[in-house]
């Protein structure tokens, strides 16, 4: 079977572009067939699959469309071309996919690739790939490349240079890509930040002598959902979410690093062993200084970079932040502990750390405390989050939780 690189492009007003496109794909030896995800009839009738059947793979028929509104049509069109991707997914014809488009354009390749799984080549180049790209790229591994010029009256020689170096890009990896193994050896996910980055260190060469492949997301809000969503697909077989960041976002949503989708969610769901710690839990994370909103001024604050700000987390924010975390983790079906370091949730929150604050880190403890439920075990160490000693225990306790499930098998 020849395999597919389709392109998803609007060819009412990208046309010449995507010709041009599927003429290189095509040299390199794939099927390169276009989805046309535009609202208007195209003069090039090139589309193997024209909108009005895009349309109809999302249920919907094109007087319909026109009847919705701009954002819906957004989504109706992605969600047709993301079902024709799917279809040569399971199929076994596709090798990759590309797209090239303005805001609207990107907007749909990107609603249409974030159904696909981590590891299949996906490229946009778009003319807004130099802005803010995560409502685009989510949790996936899309990749945006800056079109620089503007898809506006047809081809010229930026354009020729440009969309032949995506063709290559995309092509090259669908034939030389390694495909991803969702099946090797047992793997162990682990959450980072920098200011947990020793203690995780030391926890993964630990896990590493005990044979386990460990996978660090960082605690980014990108990064923890694509966490979840590869223990959902059945990828991880164990967590040790030292870094809990994510959960504070999640709670209040002012941090830059809330989650893309929630947190704590799927090892429970699963019921596979997992082992929580409150890293970097203590406090919010904002871009540059002038970017803290008001209500969060004037408290301790670690000057991070110039594009990152830390801001301590009050008591009472500690708490409502401990009661979501409980009540998530009481949801859990399999082996759940959770490990504090009594000194210091993160490398700035310990003794002498700028964002030091032991009386609301007993706040959170006190609350998770009450709220959790008598199944899970709470461990509290005398340590910093990044000491070996704590990193290595909190391991040792996910690694004998795998142990114990896999006696149990």
């Amino acid at each position: 079977m020849r395999k597919s690189i389709p392109i998803v492009v609007t060819m009412d007003t990208k046309g010449p572009e995507a010709v041009f496109l599927n003429s290189l794909i095509v040299k390199y030896g794939f099927e390169a067939p276009v989805i046309d995800v535009g609202t208007r009839n195209s003069k090039l009738a090139c589309a193997r699959y024209p909108n009005h059947i895009v349309c109809r793979y999302a249920g919907v028929g094109m007087e319909e469309l026109a009847s919705m509104r701009r954002d819906d049509i957004m989504r109706t069109m992605g969600k047709g071309a993301s079902r024709i991707l799917l279809k040569m997914l399971e199929a076994g014809s596709l090798a990759g996919v590309i797209s090239i488009g303005g805001n609207q354009g990107s907007s749909i390749a990107a609603f249409a690739m974030e159904a696909l799984p981590i590891g299949l080549p996906k490229l946009i180049i778009s003319t807004v790939a130099s802005g803010n790209i995560r409502p685009y790229v989510g949790y996936k591994d899309i990749m945006m490349m800056f079109s620089v010029f503007d898809f506006v009256g047809g081809m010229n020689s930026i354009g020729r240079t440009l969309l032949s170096n995506g063709a290559a890009a995309v092509a090259g990896m669908a034939k030389e890509g390694i495909p991803f193994d969702m099946h090797g050896k047992s793997v162990v996910a682990v959450t980072a930040f920098g200011n947990t980055e020793s203690g995780v260190a030391a926890a993964r060469r630990y896990l590493e002598t005990k044979g386990y492949e460990v996978v660090a997301f960082h605690a980014s809000g990108a990064g923890g959902s694509a966490m979840e969503y590869l223990i959902e697909q059945g990828y991880i077989k164990g967590v040790l979410d030292m870094t809990i960041h994510e959960l504070i976002g999640e709670t209040w949503g002012d941090d830059i690093y809330t989650p893309l989708r929630p947190r704590l969610v799927e090892a429970g769901k699963k019921g596979i062993p997992q082992v929580i710690c409150p890293g970097a839990v203590d406090y919010f994370c904002f871009g540059a200084p002038d970017s803290i909103p008001e209500k969060y001024r004037g408290r301790k604050t670690h000057y991070h970079n110039p594009y990152n700000t830390n801001v301590r987390a009050t008591a009472a924010e500690m708490e409502k932040t401990a009661q979501v975390t409980a009540e998530k983790l009481n949801k859990s079906r399999g082996k759940t502990a959770v490990m504090i370091p009594m000194n210091g949730f993160s490398a700035i929150g310990s003794t002498g750390g700028i964002l030091n604050d032991p009386e609301a880190d007993r706040r959170w403890i006190s609350v998770l405390e009450t709220h959790l439920k008598q199944e899970i075990t709470v461990i509290k160490a005398d340590a910093n989050i990044n000491e070996e000693k704590f990193a290595v225990q909190a391991a040792g306790l996910l690694a004998d939780f795998m142990q114990e499930e896999k006696q149990d098998e």
